[in-house]
């Protein structure tokens, strides 16, 4: 079971956004990420005597896939805000505001969902399991924008470039760098996920692993 911690920036000008410490794990029916986020602490890294100074509660990230990699439970928490979705006619999801007294509900013929977390960069590659020698795959994903969750359909395409083991003292770590591209704008990035771990990915870097990936067979 990876646990970690991610820090995530803007990808333009690099200011912190958050921390997202993380757990995650492949189970006999799938996968399970579950994350708390926390805001940067300011200026000060330490309190006076000398102890990691925590940020404020940001948020939070619950996600559950099949074994096919399609989302049977994701629920989203952030400034407030509740999303509650699944995988069901398209996907299919609620979101409540702050207050609790209105709740508004969504559908989208898409395959998933995608948002700021690392999590579903890895549960989009668990749905496609492309090979090195495919083409490109397109795929249609409701993604919740922070601050409030804001859910936005968009399209990106998939193509995994290259599978390759990196020696470690663990032994070989299997490393897959991943080509997304923007539909609606020809933007592309690179993505470097290792089992259900991102390694690095614009805006994400992995800050501290206490065990290695797990292996998805």
């Amino acid at each position: 079971m990876p646990r970690g911690r991610y820090s995530l920036h803007d990808p333009h000008d690099h200011t912190p956004l958050a921390e997202e410490r993380f757990h995650c794990a492949p189970g006999p029916s799938g996968w399970r990420y579950v994350s708390q986020l926390t805001t940067p602490s300011g200026t000060a890294s330490t309190t006076p005597g000398g102890a990691p100074r925590a940020g404020t509660a940001a948020g939070s990230v619950d996600l559950a896939l099949d074994d096919r990699g399609r989302p049977i439970r994701l629920e989203l928490h952030a400034s407030g805000w509740q999303v509650r979705a699944a995988a069901l006619d398209g996907v299919t999801w609620v979101r409540t505001d702050p207050t609790g007294d209105h709740a508004t509900e969504g559908n989208v013929r898409a395959h998933a969902f995608t948002g700021s977390s690392p999590g579903f960069l890895i549960a989009t590659a668990r749905l496609l399991r492309l090979t090195p020698d495919a083409s490109a795959t397109r795929v249609r994903l409701v993604a919740f924008t922070d601050p409030v969750l804001a859910p936005r359909t968009l399209d990106q395409s998939w193509a995994l470039l290259t599978r390759e083991a990196h020696a470690t003292d663990n032994g070989p770590l299997a490393v897959e760098e991943y080509q997304v591209t923007a539909l609606d704008t020809g933007e592309q990035h690179t993505v470097h996920i290792s089992g259900d771990v991102v390694l690095s990915a614009p805006g994400i870097e992995l800050e501290d692993l206490e065990s290695p990936p797990s292996v998805f067979t």
